[in-house]
């Protein structure tokens, strides 16, 4: 199911990606920049939702509206799996943001693309292994 809902992710933000301009770039700069800066240790669930914008920030790249509503779920996507995962995932989503704007800076949608497909993926593996963990110290 969840890897279902990241290939849906995946393909709309290959067209957000593809329909990226000078405006959308600065404004998802701006929101990822915003996201960093919330520390982790104290405010993780407002870090979360604020990297989990740049979903809504993608949205606003595209003219398609069910390409726009399924990146607006996204965002809902993206900051369950970073709850899930933790605050271990902090660098690793920082790392990920750098690589997707360096992608875009480079006008590199596909690469841009396919580092949010490895993002999402791997903060599904994270939460997986967060949750194994926590069944194991509770029972």
């Amino acid at each position: 199911m969840i890897g279902e809902l990241i290939e849906l992710q995946v393909h709309a933000v290959g067209k957000a990606c593809g329909q990226m301009t000078a405006v959308h770039l600065r404004a998802l700069h701006d929101s990822i920049d915003q996201a960093c800066r919330i520390p982790a240790e104290s405010w993780w669930d407002r870090k979360a939702a604020a990297h989990a914008e740049i979903f809504n920030v993608l949205a606003d790249a595209v003219s398609e509206p069910l390409v726009e509503r399924v990146l607006s779920n996204g965002a809902g996507l993206a900051y369950d799996l970073m709850i899930a995962a933790g605050r271990a995932a902090d660098g690793m989503i920082t790392s990920s943001r750098q690589r997707l704007l360096a992608h875009l800076n480079g006008g590199d949608s596909e690469g841009a693309t396919f580092e949010m497909e490895k993002h999402l993926r791997v903060l599904h593996y994270m939460g997986s292994l967060a949750n194994c963990a926590a069944h194991r110290t509770s029972a």
